[in-house]
């Protein structure tokens, strides 16, 4: 896997209703650049021109999505099995209509099969009927390389080439930290935290998802979607 491009600070910091922060980032590589931000809960649009990247390559979305808040009220249950709080609920609920209103609903969906996350992607499948027509995958090391230093974002790729087809532009990947932030560090050169149920949303130009997987250095951050809870010990 290349090594990721040296961090960069990203450009915007808007609030919006709802608690939520949503971040543009420049691009890394050279593409016609749409930022989007929201604004007192309005969407701005910009756009920059920038040299195209070649025809025959197609954009192609990768979401990082945490799971949404878990409950600590059965000390009893291994971490593997905790279920979501109230609190969690209601944010997956909002990540599900926010993803929906900004166009990235995914065709392909990979997870840890914990319960948290399990529970995450239900409440959004019940919210967002693309979420429950995508294809679904529950994979176990998921939930386990993320707490292994440096090898979420190598082992991501390989999960993606494996049950992704070319003709599927849009990915979600739904686990844990620390494993999930340091990915969508490395793969997009950019400086991010993931909170439960925030999502880093990811372009590339590429033929199949196997190149760009191999060329994570033209990766770039097109917004962070963050919400915040008020409950602590997020895991």
């Amino acid at each position: 896997m290349n090594a990721a491009a040296a961090p960069v600070n990203l450009t915007a910091n808007v609030m919006m209703s709802g608690n939520m922060n949503f971040l543009a980032a420049p691009s890394l590589y050279r593409r016609p650049l749409r930022s989007v931000l929201i604004e007192n809960g309005t969407t701005v649009e910009t756009s920059v021109e920038e040299t195209r990247p070649p025809s025959d390559s197609v954009t192609r979305r990768l979401i990082l999505l945490r799971h949404a808040k878990s409950s600590w009220q059965y000390p009893s249950l291994r971490d593997h099995d905790r279920p979501l709080s109230k609190s969690g609920q209601a944010d997956a609920v909002k990540v599900s209509h926010k993803l929906q209103q900004l166009g990235w609903v995914p065709q392909l969906i990979l997870s840890s099969d914990a319960v948290r996350t399990r529970e995450t992607l239900k409440v959004m499948q019940e919210q967002v009927r693309g979420f429950f027509e995508a294809e679904v995958h529950f994979i176990s090391s998921f939930y386990s390389v993320a707490a292994m230093d440096g090898q979420t974002a190598e082992h991501l790729q390989q999960a993606i080439c494996k049950y992704s087809r070319d003709e599927i532009l849009t990915v979600m990947c739904m686990g844990h930290n620390r494993g999930w932030e340091e990915a969508a560090s490395m793969l997009s050169g950019a400086c991010i935290e993931l909170k439960t149920c925030n999502a880093a949303l990811l372009e590339a130009a590429g033929k199949s998802w196997e190149e760009v997987t191999h060329l994570s250095f033209l990766i770039h951050l097109e917004s962070l979607l963050k919400f915040y809870t008020c409950a602590i010990f997020s895991n």
